[in-house]
């Protein structure tokens, strides 16, 4: 097995992970300032429509980006399947380079939620296909940790996003241009590389019955073997299925309920409604701007350190039981945070159980999500179950963070929101008791025979 090259075509298609995690924060940087440069109070039908500065802040500047991430989820299987997975993976990583620099020269608010928009179709279509390509060229047994260089690069990108918005934060009249511009460094650097992959194999097999280009392929990961053995594989399991199919039959409920239940608990734990204001959620613990802004940068620090480790875990360990781990302790830090607020807690208090709840995403739903929908599917239907589960993990997303500035404005107290989300995170640890298979070192066409069957095996 050419491990060496594997390796090198996961990370350089799991830094449309980087882009994502960099594109998903960098606005928490310039949050505050582009509410007080846009503070519009909208009314639109002769005032029958309103929306309220932190309505339009939330809706038009915050919320854009995730608006397009929502539709680049929901259609993303389009071009995975059609185009080939390293066609949209280059088309995705042009869609960050044009947001970054469109958002960075934007002089009005409805411009720069198009340009962010546009980074939103990036972000939505990089969850469908740079999982599945990962997921297709990697050996069972290492599948779990390389797949999860995406979530890697989705955290090493939040943490630079941090700590970029931290160094730009006093550069020119207008900072916020230089945060959100810097984007457009590494989406170029992206693009170019992705040049250098070759297409998925099963893709090449699959979508365009190329055998003879799959062979090659699988002659580049495996050398010291006949690719004709996996080839006959996947052969076998393509004859086997009707590809008209749609992952919206019934013999695929239980793959569906299985993608929508991970994604769904994924954003209730409030991940990206933290990430996107953690130096607003700060300040209203009582720390100042530069103090919160520099404790952003911590959290990013444990999120990858904790990702690390849950990489290192995932095909030792089982998605499972990162679960088990990650939802305590979303029950616990969450819990903790809502009692600190309402007691008035001040210091170093509050941000203390935010650090543990990172830890405990990083470890459990960072490191599994992406994984595991990546894996139930058969091979035909993969982009498009991909893309069922990742426009659920997004429309939940947009959701939250939509609404989350006139939330933590209108609600007495900060701690109402974290126990809502602890609470949501006990009902997660019972899905995973109960519902959640285990998928560790299982080879894909063997997986989904086994899920379909609901065999005990998987129920560990």
């Amino acid at each position: 097995m050419n491990h060496q090259k594997i390796f090198f075509w996961s990370i350089t298609v799991a830094l449309a992970g980087f882009l994502f995690g960099f594109d998903t924060v960098v606005i928490s940087g310039a949050d505050q300032a582009l509410q007080e440069l846009w503070n519009v109070d909208l009314r639109l039908f002769g005032g029958s429509i309103h929306l309220s500065p932190e309505l339009f802040h939330g809706t038009v500047v915050m919320g854009t980006a995730l608006m397009g991430t929502v539709i680049g989820a929901i259609l993303g299987g389009i071009p995975t399947d059609r185009f080939g997975r390293k066609k949209t993976l280059l088309g995705i990583g042009l869609l960050y380079f044009i947001s970054a620099v469109g958002s960075a020269l934007a002089n009005d608010p409805y411009i720069f939620g198009l340009f962010r928009f546009v980074g939103g179709l990036g972000v939505g279509a990089s969850t469908v296909a740079a999982p599945a390509y990962i997921s297709e060229i990697a050996p069972s047994e290492r599948r779990g940790r390389l797949v999860a260089l995406y979530q890697f690069n989705i955290v090493f990108g939040i943490l630079l996003a941090f700590i970029s918005n931290y160094l730009l934060r006093g550069v020119g009249t207008e900072p916020w241009r230089w945060m959100i511009g810097a984007e457009a460094f590494p989406a170029f650097i992206y693009t170019i590389m992705v040049f250098t992959i070759p297409n998925s194999p099963r893709w090449l097999l699959t979508y365009k019955g190329d055998r003879e280009g799959a062979s090659e392929v699988l002659k580049m990961i495996n050398l010291e073997e006949d690719p004709k053995v996996m080839l006959q594989q996947i052969e076998e399991d393509q004859n086997q299925v009707d590809k008209s199919e749609s992952i919206f039959q019934a013999r695929y409920r239980i793959l569906l309920i299985l993608a929508f239940l991970i994604a769904f608990f994924n954003q209730l734990s409030g991940i990206n409604a933290f990430l996107y204001y953690a130096p607003r959620i700060f300040e209203a613990a009582g720390l100042g701007e530069s103090t919160a802004l520099l404790s952003s940068i911590g959290i990013g620090v444990a999120n990858l350190i904790f990702t690390l480790l849950g990489l290192y875990l995932i095909d030792k360990l089982g998605r499972k039981i990162l679960m088990y781990i990650g939802s305590v302790g979303y029950i616990v830090s969450l819990g903790m945070v809502a009692v600190a607020f309402f007691l008035s807690w001040q210091g170093l208090a509050i941000p203390i159980f935010l650090f543990l709840f990172i830890a405990s995403h990083a470890i459990g739903q960072g490191a599994v999500i992406w994984v595991f929908i990546s894996e139930i599917y058969p091979n035909h239907l993969r982009a498009y179950g991909q893309s069922f589960g990742s426009s659920t993990h997004w429309v939940l997303a947009w959701l939250i963070t939509t609404f989350m500035p006139a939330v933590l404005a209108r609600v007495s107290n900060p701690g109402y929101v974290f126990a809502f989300f602890s609470g949501m995170m006990v009902l997660q640890l019972l899905f995973v008791w109960r519902m959640m298979p285990e998928t560790k070192g299982v080879p894909l066409e063997e997986l989904q025979d086994k899920l379909l069957r609901n065999k005990p095996s998987l129920s560990a």
